[in-house]
């Protein structure tokens, strides 16, 4: 009888998370190593919110909170969709995680039986597929071609609903890609989802104020307020006040999924650190300087790094509209041979390479579900990414085609 469970064998590792091990790795043998490849931001948290973690230590504040949160972070998140989303909630609506990806993977514990679908649209986030895997769901991948800047089309999204449909999950802006939907394209795909009324969404927001130029952002029951009650609107600090291993996320919807959601991880994580949360009411409730000093640094990187992209040699690389990563296409540099010889036959095989002979850690495409292309995340300061790019430059110009 086999000791592991069979549900491992449904997922994968993270392919993000493996390529960062991989870069310390090589960094710590000696290697000159420039890591693009993990999804956080290089600024430290601003100082207002650190201070409050610290006057919450001071004030005692280290005992168990209520399973969804304490009351003034869940009035915080209440204040924050009403006044940047314009959705109403009540406290009670809301819960706190112990980062999105628990709200995630809550979410769908809380819903999925054995045959339903969730349509995901690729490239994704690598960990979507796996945590409905998990969670005994069976993910629906459609695909948003690089013609289509990385989004999905509403006719492509008619034609993947099903009546075992079960979510629609939704990001934008959209890791790995950077798109991110106008509010006509928004509006384009619920019409569809208003059709399909047993289909629920669960939209991640969590680079919202990561977007550039004059583009606005804006999330699905927001934009059709019929969908209101079949979707959960998920977000989180980490983003957009660089408060990665804080570890909160949080999400709105419907009471009765709140609750199921607020049972499940009763019985597993209990609340999220209670310091991280006190933090999280400062975050959302403090001074917002921060949101759009990083906002501009991430702009000057994106234009930068897609400029000097473009320049290399078989590589093709769409302007994302948010987050901080670029999604270029290697489709020109298959079948292409390094100076040793070796042929790069897949996007996987590309990053390999410009690993080996460069020093630049980014993350295949195929781990997103859509090659052949490489993620790199522009989180890194200006010239570790000029460096960067021009490594790949000279990578690029080396192969012979």
């Amino acid at each position: 009888m086999a000791f592991l469970a069979s549900a491992l064998d449904r997922v994968k590792p993270s392919a993000t998370i493996a390529v960062t091990q991989k870069a310390r790795e090589l960094k710590a043998k000696g290697r000159d190593v420039i890591s693009l490849g993990a999804g956080e931001p290089d600024f430290d948290t601003p100082d207002n919110i650190k201070n409050a973690a610290i006057d919450a230590i001071r004030r005692g504040e280290t005992k168990y909170t209520p399973v969804a949160g304490i009351v003034p972070l869940r009035e915080a998140i209440v204040a924050k969709f009403k006044r940047e989303n314009g959705l109403d909630y009540t406290p009670a609506q809301t819960i706190v995680g112990t980062g999105g990806k628990q709200i995630l993977f809550n979410a769908f514990m809380a819903t999925l039986n054995p045959g339903d679908e969730v349509i995901i649209p690729a490239p994704y986030w690598v960990s979507y597929p796996e945590m409905v895997a998990l969670c005994g769901g069976t993910p629906v991948f459609v695909e948003g071609r690089l013609e289509d800047a990385f989004k999905v089309t509403p006719q492509a999204l008619d034609a993947a609903i099903t009546p075992k449909t079960k979510w629609f999950l939704f990001n934008s802006p959209s890791n790995p890609s950077g798109a991110a939907y106008t509010r006509d394209e928004l509006k384009a795909l619920a019409d569809v989802l208003v059709k399909h009324p047993h289909v629920w969404v669960l939209t991640d927001d969590m680079y919202e104020h990561l977007v550039y130029g004059d583009f606005v952002f804006t999330t699905p029951a927001q934009v059709e307020p019929s969908l209101y009650d079949r979707t959960l609107t998920m977000n989180g600090v980490s983003k957009a006040y660089a408060m990665t291993g804080w570890r909160i996320g949080y999400a709105a919807g419907p009471l009765h999924l709140i609750k199921a959601m607020d049972m499940i991880q009763g019985q597993q994580t209990s609340g999220a650190c209670s310091i991280a949360q006190w933090a999280a009411v400062e975050a959302l409730n403090g001074p917002q300087d921060y949101v759009g000093e990083s906002r501009k640094a991430f702009e000057k990187r994106r234009d930068l790094v897609v400029s000097m992209l473009n320049q290399a040699t078989g590589i093709q690389c769409p302007a994302p509209e948010g987050a901080f990563y670029v999604y270029p296409s290697v489709r020109e540099l298959i079948g292409a041979k390094t100076q040793g010889g070796k042929v790069i036959e897949t996007d996987e095989d590309f990053v390999s390479e410009l690993l080996e002979a460069e020093g630049v850690a980014v993350v295949h495409g195929a781990a997103f579900g859509l090659g052949p292309n490489f993620r790199l995340s522009y989180a890194a300061s200006d010239e570790q990414l000029e460096d960067a790019c021009g490594r790949i430059q000279r990578f690029c110009a080396s192969l012979r085609r």
